[in-house]
């Protein structure tokens, strides 16, 4: 059974930072491209930041210079470390693997920055 489990999301004042931790099991997660995405209220779901079983990453505009996605496959574990955060960072952030025919996600962890 796969399964990915967020943390590390709560509450931070504007210009704060947070890491969030994405612990995964039942996939062979050394070979997965894996992702952070994040859902607004009111507002759709995008990707925040990406990760290749390679190393190589992408980040959405909004984030760049102040995120940063990193992995550690001994770990199992995919990483977002959130710097200079704003209050239009408030969010829930979801774990994403990439997967045929469809990604698994995990269930969120919440983070809402106060201004």
């Amino acid at each position: 059974q796969v399964q990915l489990v967020e943390s590390g999301g709560g509450l931070v004042q504007a210009g704060g930072s947070l890491r969030l931790s994405c612990a995964t099991s039942g996939i062979i997660f050394s070979t997965r491209s894996m992702g952070w995405y994040r859902q607004a209220p009111g507002e759709q779901r995008e990707l925040v930041a990406t990760i290749t079983s390679g190393g190589n990453t992408n980040y959405a505009d909004s984030v760049k210079g102040r995120f940063s996605i990193s992995r550690d496959n001994a770990k199992n574990t995919v990483y977002l470390q959130m710097n200079s955060l704003k209050a239009e960072d408030t969010a829930v952030y979801y774990c994403n693997a990439r997967s045929f025919p469809t990604d698994y996600w995990g269930k969120g962890t919440l983070v809402t920055v106060s201004s």
